[in-house]
């Protein structure tokens, strides 16, 4: 049975004390342990001591706002796992006067190994091969970590499934949905099943439909196939979509939107877009620009009501400094949009 979230806290800030109280002889009574969202912290004299839960990656940006808040002098980050440490660590090195990232082995800490860069997968030819259906259908077509996504402004309406039965086309608004079509409409042909769904969504998910859950699932890809579409808005030539360096579980993760191109100038460009208060924009968009091209430009565009301080400090101290671009008025439509 899995903790409920106080119990989680509760373990979490008693494994902060104890980490920390063996790595600098301090005895564990001592120390007081603050729970945050997806971790505890532990502050010992000038340094902050960050435990996060296994596998909270995006916990490292309040992370790093926390400690940048508090001005400490020297700031350590604790993860559990070689994969989430690993990944803590690539992201870390893209800031100056990084923090030092550790992977717990037992009740040691390893100065952990940043995680190489991801590759691109291409997808298989035989899931190639579908893409044409969706482009027929006027669906946006995407790619992320192998897998090729049908998008309807910025919302996953279908995807392409290989099993051991073979390489298919299923569609509706995330993987529930479309095993939930499969069930109830299982004899429809596919192009008539995607043309369904295609409607329903596109009645909602416009900016003056009234509210509707579609509306509101996945508001960093709909900004993303805005700009996409009207690049000008952020002096941007042209720009299109590539993966997060990070695969999504879910169409309800929050996370950046990731688009790659050129400026106005020329200059190669990497875009994060995201929406609502997301501290961990910066270290995704970071995270980005190594995978894309480490050279580019890294534009954090946010809603104007969203630009936040506290992601223009962290966007800062980046090593290139990313720029933030707050949209004002409405965003979700564009005067090119169908």
């Amino acid at each position: 049975m899995p903790l409920d979230p106080n119990q989680r806290n509760r373990l979490l800030a008693a494994k902060a004390r104890a980490l920390v109280g063996d790595a600098t002889g301090r005895d564990q009574s001592e120390l007081r342990a603050t729970p945050f969202t997806g971790g505890a912290m532990v502050h010992v004299d000038e340094a902050l001591w960050c435990l996060l839960d296994d596998g909270a990656i995006r916990s490292f940006g309040p992370a790093m706002v926390l400690a940048d808040r508090e001005d400490f002098e020297t700031f350590h980050i604790m993860a559990e796992s070689e994969a989430t440490s690993g990944v803590l660590a690539r992201r870390a090195a893209q800031f100056t006067n990084s923090p030092s990232v550790w992977r717990i082995e037992g009740r040691t800490l390893v100065a952990a190994e940043p995680a190489p860069t991801p590759v691109p997968v291409e997808p298989s030819a035989a899931a190639r091969e579908l893409i044409g259906m969706l482009v027929d259908a006027g669906v946006e077509v995407s790619v992320e970590h192998g897998e090729i996504r049908g998008e309807l402004r910025g919302l996953e309406i279908a995807r392409v499934v290989e099993s051991p039965d073979g390489t298919r086309l299923e569609v509706g608004v995330g993987r529930h949905d479309r095993e939930a079509f499969t069930m109830v409409h299982g004899n429809l042909p596919t192009a008539l099943a995607l043309e369904s769904v295609i409607s329903s969504v596109d009645a909602v998910r416009r900016a003056e439909a009234e509210a509707h859950p579609l509306r509101h699932l996945a508001p960093e890809g709909w900004m993303r196939w805005r700009l996409i579409r009207d690049p000008q808005l952020i002096g941007a030539r042209e720009l299109q979509p590539v993966q997060p360096p990070l695969p999504r579980d879910s169409v309800k993760d929050v996370g950046a939107s990731i688009a790659v191109g050129v400026d106005e100038q020329g200059v190669s460009i990497v875009v994060a877009c995201s929406v609502g208060i997301d501290l961990d924009v910066v270290p995704t968009a970071a995270d980005a620009r190594a995978l894309n091209d480490p050279s580019a430009r890294v534009v954090i565009v946010v809603p104007e009501r969203d630009d936040h301080p506290a992601t223009r400090r962290l966007a800062g101290r980046l090593i290139g400094p990313a720029e933030v671009v707050g949209l004002s008025g409405e965003w979700r439509e564009s005067e090119t949009a169908s």
